[in-house]
């Protein structure tokens, strides 16, 4: 069993967490995930790991409420117990040697995005961090990708908060204002990463996304996370989640993320219910 440390709401369908999980803490990098149950009857959902504290032995999770598991998951406080919380699965993401980033997160992706960020910047890489939102409302780790960027971009959908427009244009003004690029790393919606990789593709600047397909067990055994990346089937869990944004075959990758998007709906409705008749 996991202790919840602490809870904070982000925003309206976004919550942060702390949980004391020190053996996961101790290996933890940027980029890897964990795997968690909220009981022993729930099911497996991957989450990746936005923070880590060595010291004090705890990992930060922020995710979105989606689902019915997520649902559940909202419903617990702080000094509640997860079931399970196994990790740190995945492959770190790659920071050495990097001289120039930019960082480019969209939506609740931005909590895979700033501890990336992070770490370069804290290893002495010039950061560039571009983040999108669709609305004000939507906004997190504003504050954190400030204090560890050398430039930051805010744009979102509506104009109602930073600049109006996608995180494309402000990527795209950053590279004609002569920045030269060493990597771009974007992590988001699918749509998101595609277009991203479109734009740098033109640019010849090497780009790397964060997939987080459908996960079940995170040991490449289920075949649920398979991706086809350069023509080869790669697995999500196990060879990533990073990969050459430009080998990554998008198309396919957004159709099978939408084949379970009715069921998640209907499960998330019942829990719904399930979780307000246990309030009355």
């Amino acid at each position: 069993m996991y202790k919840i440390i602490s809870k904070q709401v982000l925003n309206p369908t976004v919550t942060k967490m702390v949980i004391d999980a020190p053996l996961i803490a101790k290996k933890a990098e940027p980029g890897q995930f964990i795997i968690l149950r909220t009981d022993e009857n729930g099911e497996r959902i991957p989450l990746t790991i936005a923070d880590f504290d060595r010291e004090n032995g705890t990992v930060t999770i922020i995710f979105q409420i989606v689902g019915a598991t997520t649902n559940q998951l909202n419903s617990f406080n702080e000094g509640d117990y997860i079931q399970d919380f196994v990790g740190p699965l995945g492959t770190p993401t790659h920071t050495d040697g990097l001289k120039k980033v930019a960082v480019v997160g969209g939506g609740v992706g931005c909590a895979i995005a700033y501890p990336v960020a992070k770490k370069l910047f804290d290893q002495g890489t010039e950061v560039h961090s571009v983040v999108g939102f669709r609305n004000k409302d939507l906004v997190i780790l504003e504050d954190e990708f400030k204090s560890h960027s050398n430039v930051f971009k805010m744009m979102t959908d509506d104009g109602s908060y930073g600049e109006k427009g996608l995180v494309t244009n402000a990527l795209e003004q950053l590279i004609k204002e002569g920045n030269t690029y060493d990597e771009v790393i974007t992590i988001g919606p699918l749509i998101m990463m595609k277009f991203v990789a479109k734009l740098t593709e033109q640019y010849n600047i090497k780009t790397v996304v964060s997939m987080n397909p459908i996960m079940i067990d995170g040991t490449g055994m289920c075949g649920g996370c398979r991706l086809t990346v350069g023509g080869e089937t790669k697995f999500a869990c196990v060879d990533g989640p990073d990969f050459d944004g430009h080998k990554v075959d998008f198309d396919e990758a957004i159709k099978r993320s939408r084949i379970y998007k009715e069921f998640e709906k209907h499960a998330y409705e019942e829990s719904c219910n399930l979780l307000n008749k246990e309030v009355k």
